[in-house]
């Protein structure tokens, strides 16, 4: 793999203590073998290394190269950084032999230095080549999927991923402008959702939700955030916690629709003569619903969308 550069950009970690108390890193606990499924700068785990007993393994994911780069100045023999979604994590810790973990930690935010370096095209802010993906060495970049798309496709997926009630017109205005010239850079996107957005919540950007859109479906996370919540349910030993902090409405609702599938159980008609004991289970329970401090989000504007929803896999009841 080729080395790269970390550009100097700051990066707080939304909800890093409590994330990592969630865990529940204590006594015979912290020899446990756990995931980071999002890397991101490293604070989630560095604070998990930070609390590990010398038995304990952390095995973080990242499709970011810069990322990467980061984990990769990390000199701990307890941890390993994966160049993958989380949504692989089921097949990439089978192929090191681990089967079971005690814990795994989802930070689905897009970190401060992809926003702020102009270069990544996240920003609508900074102008800069319009790319958004987070493996640069994979997939088509927003430039090129804008290019190609139809409009029907362009505003499905302004309007299903960005939750944008204006994704008809924009998608019109995307499709009219690039009749004239590529749409290449940030700054271009940004001015036509502008002109094609008449109106717009107080204090937010009109290509705030365009933008969003479009990362999201560019690095396919919810496709990923569906698949990596069942793979790590999956991998979840009896009692370990699962500690996920999503930042928009359509990552909390997958979190909250599917954490409630493993905790509220359908159950037989109480007519029928089934024994208690019979009855079918929970497989989780919730353990906390948390957001950042008024504190924190004073200090970290960014943090103010976060929800962090914790759960704990249950012992399967054994037979009577």
């Amino acid at each position: 793999m080729n080395v790269v550069a970390v550009p100097e950009f700051q990066h707080r970690t939304v909800l890093l203590d409590e994330a990592v108390d969630a865990l529940d890193l204590t006594g015979l606990r912290a020899d446990g073998t756990y995931i980071d499924g999002t890397f991101g700068r490293g604070g989630h785990s560095r604070l998990i290394l930070s609390r590990l007993g010398p038995k304990g393994r952390l095995f973080a994911f990242d499709k970011d190269l810069q990322a990467i780069a980061t984990a990769g100045q990390i000199g701990d023999a307890r941890f390993e950084i994966v160049h993958d979604s989380f949504a692989t994590m089921g097949q990439a810790l089978r192929a090191r032999g681990v089967t079971q973990v005690d814990g795994i930690l989802l930070d689905l935010g897009i970190s401060s230095p992809q926003v702020d370096d102009a270069a990544r095209g996240f920003s609508f802010r900074n102008d800069g080549p319009l790319d958004m993906r987070m493996d640069t060495t994979r997939g088509v970049s927003a430039a090129e999927w804008l290019a190609g798309e139809t409009e029907q496709q362009l505003e499905r997926v302004i309007r299903d991923y960005g939750e944008e009630r204006f994704a008809f017109q924009i998608a019109k205005a995307i499709v009219a402008r690039r009749a004239v010239e590529p749409i290449s850079s940030t700054r271009q996107l940004a001015g036509i959702v502008a002109n094609a957005v008449k109106t717009r919540e107080k204090g937010k950007d009109p290509a705030t939700r365009t933008f969003q859109a479009i990362r999201i479906f560019i690095n396919k996370e919810l496709e990923d955030l569906e698949t990596g919540l069942n793979e790590a349910y999956a991998m979840l030993a009896p009692g370990a916690r699962m500690a996920i902090i999503s930042f928009h409405s359509l990552e909390d609702r997958m979190v909250k629709q599917f954490l409630a599938s493993k905790v509220k159980v359908e159950q037989p008609d109480r007519r029928l003569p089934i024994r208690a004991v019979d009855l079918p289970q929970p497989l989780m329970k919730l353990i906390a619903k948390m957001k950042p401090s008024d504190a924190e989000v004073d200090a970290n504007p960014r943090a103010r969308s976060a929800v962090m929803r914790v759960a704990e896999r249950l012992p399967a009841r054994s037979a009577a």
